[in-house]
């Protein structure tokens, strides 16, 4: 994976920040495209932050706003059309209360299975592409866990879903 040297390549002379938003658009709309074909194309990107962010223990929905850096409204709003999709379900909460527990359904966890798949399997793609060698793809993810540790030290923010 060596860097561009075409001094003509306006892509070798773009600010940082342009080039980590074109790489995840362009990579987000490939693994979407790629989950339509596995048969999730009623799901978007938001929906999958979603179910990672429940985990296998659940959470409230207003755990899961705060999770998500969204307000209590749209998590709200998230969990009924997802609920109403078969995707996520509303316990009693362990402790009792009015408060409820959304949790993953059957159908959830088969998703994040088949996403999980499908986002390897697309690096795996991307690497071959790319001519990267061994360990090149892991020197990359070690440098942008670098980045974000070194931005966040209090540990990384919620990656808001405004796409």
């Amino acid at each position: 994976m060596s860097p561009v040297d075409n001094s003509d390549d306006p892509l070798a002379r773009a600010e940082l920040l342009y080039l980590f938003g074109m790489a995840f658009q362009l990579l987000l709309a490939e693994f979407n495209q790629q989950l339509a074909e596995a048969g999730y194309a009623d799901l978007r990107p938001v929906h999958g932050l979603a179910f990672q962010a429940l985990g296998r223990r659940g959470a409230t929905s207003s755990e899961l706003a705060e999770r998500l850096g969204v307000s209590k409204q749209a998590a709200g709003q998230l969990v009924d059309d997802l609920e109403r999709r078969g995707y996520l379900r509303r316990e009693p909460h362990p402790a009792g209360g009015r408060r409820k527990l959304v949790t993953l359904t059957d159908r959830a966890q088969e998703h994040l299975a088949v996403a999980g798949r499908v986002l390897h399997r697309l690096e795996a793609e991307l690497a071959g592409r790319m001519g990267a060698r061994d360990g090149e793809l892991t020197a990359v993810r070690g440098y942008l866990a670098r980045l974000i540790r070194e931005m966040a030290p209090e540990g990384p923010p919620p990656l808001r879903p405004v796409w």
